[in-house]
């Protein structure tokens, strides 16, 4: 069975730091691109970050490029999301995907507020 699992969330005072594991399992992890996005109160989910297979190469979108890595670590199947310069407006669930065997594949998200 195809398992993400993200965890990590909390309560996080603005300019504050929190780090993101997403631990997957029920696949060929080195296989395949790993994204994370996140969904505001009262907003559509947005994409954050994609890291690819291999060796990961990532990608950012502009809210966060700078602020945000993304990383992985094929020993442990897991995917990071290093959340740094946080601000209110990042509070949201965050949630890890792929897409594979034809399908896309959400974890099961992880709320982060940002205090001002």
């Amino acid at each position: 069975e195809v398992q993400l699992q993200a965890s990590g969330g909390g309560v996080v005072q603005a300019g504050g730091s929190l780090r993101l594991p997403c631990e997957a399992s029920g696949f060929d992890f080195d296989d395949y691109a790993i994204g994370w996005f996140r969904q505001a109160p009262g907003k559509e989910r947005e994409g954050l970050s994609c890291i690819s297979k291999g060796p990961g190469s990532t990608y950012y979108t502009q809210p966060v490029k700078g602020r945000f890595t993304t990383s992985r670590d094929s020993a442990k199947n897991t995917v990071y999301l290093q959340m740094n310069s946080l601000k209110p407006e990042d509070t949201a669930v965050y949630y890890c995907y792929f897409s594979g065997r034809g399908r896309g594949y959400w974890g099961q998200g992880t709320l982060v507020t940002v205090s001002s």
